[in-house]
Parts: structure tokens; sequence; C-alpha cells
């Protein structure tokens, strides 16, 4: 077991309460679901990097040869995915080699659901797995009701009934205003009118 992989299991010893609580069986298991990796990048723990690390070598010039070390840091990107589970989009740092594994397993739900526990490689992607694998339980526990065709195209047509009085409502409402409007302008240009006719009545008055 790495050296990483020792501190998270000292965690969740710590969380449980002591290593006698819970049965061997149990957590040897959970030994096995931890990350065998020995070092992740801190920028790593904030995102999806699958398994992308820092990488380091030499820079040779071309004249003499010389080396120069250097680092080569992974290509991260901050992508909106969509979770069907969650029925909205997650923002997200991802590595592209990430991103090639999502689009391959169908989706950031499929990729997690698919990706064992030691594959991870940071608490927030375990985290998340087992927040996404408890919620499709859950979802696979529900009762799900089917309607006979006839009673479905009666939902149906009570939907098209409630959008069509709504976009009457809404067209009867764009003609209120706009003949308020009319009215409005209306009375605008007759106190615009008797206002001039006042004033050419007084200054017919003073002439």
């Amino acid at each position: 077991m790495s050296f990483r992989a020792r501190e998270m299991y000292k965690k969740v010893v710590r969380r449980v309460g002591s290593d006698g609580k819970l049965p061997a069986e149990l957590m040897k298991l959970v030994k096995d679901m931890l990350p065998d990796s020995k070092v992740v990048m801190g920028r790593a723990k904030r995102g999806i990097f699958a398994g992308r690390h820092i990488q380091f070598g030499n820079k040779v010039s071309e004249d003499g040869g010389n080396k120069s070390k250097r680092s080569w840091k992974p290509n991260v990107q901050e992508k909106r995915l969509f979770s069907y589970i969650h029925d909205r989009h997650i923002r997200v740092k991802v590595t592209t080699h990430a991103l090639r594994c999502i689009d391959k397993a169908g989706g950031i739900d499929e990729y997690l659901l698919k990706t064992p526990y030691n594959k991870m490689y940071t608490e927030m992607g375990i985290a998340w797995k087992a927040k996404i694998e408890k919620m499709y339980s859950e979802l696979a526990e529900m009762e799900v009701g089917f309607f006979p065709p006839e009673e479905e195209a009666k939902i149906e047509q009570g939907f098209d009934e409630v959008r069509a009085a709504k976009r009457d409502f809404r067209r009867e409402a764009r003609r209120a205003l706009a003949k308020q409007r009319q009215l409005e302008a209306g009375k605008n240009q007759t106190t615009e009118v008797t206002d001039k006719k006042e004033e050419v009545s007084a200054t017919a008055a003073v002439a």
C-alpha cells in the first residue's frame, strides 16, 4: 500500500471510530478500493485528471547537447459536462485524456460507474463515484408506472390543450398592452393639441 493509500485509510478509520468496529473483510475491501498511486498533483484533487500527472525530464540543446531540467504539465480544460442522474450540467476541470475516456464511456455518469475505485486517484473522485452509485441504486428501487396507449394519448392531449391556452393568454395580453399604449399615445396627442389652441388664443387676445 502506498503512502497516500495509508493516509486515506487512516482517515476512514478515524471517521469510523476504530479499526475493530468494522469486520476485517470489509476493511480489507476498503484497502483494495483505495488508489495505489504514490503521488498526485494538487490540482488533480480539484478535478478529474484520469491519472495524468506532471512529467519531468530534460530539455536538450541542439548545438552542444546541454541538458536543462523542465516539466510537462497536463492539458487541463474547464468543461460543463451533463449528468443525467443530476439532470443538470456540472462544471469541472478535466484533462483531455479524461475527456476522451468520458466520451468513450458514454458520459460522466457512466465513466464514474465503470471506473474502479482504485483508479480514481483522488478523494473527490471516490466521493463522486460513491454518490453516483448511491443515487443510481435509489433510482433502481423506485417503482415505475406505465400507462396504456389510450391514456398516454389523453395525457398528451391535455398537455397540448394547456400549451394552447397559454399561447392564447399571451396573445390576448400582448393585444391588451398594445391597445393601452395606443390609448396613452392618443391622450398625449390630444393634450398637445389643446395646449397649442390655448397658446394661439392667448396670443390673439394679446394682439
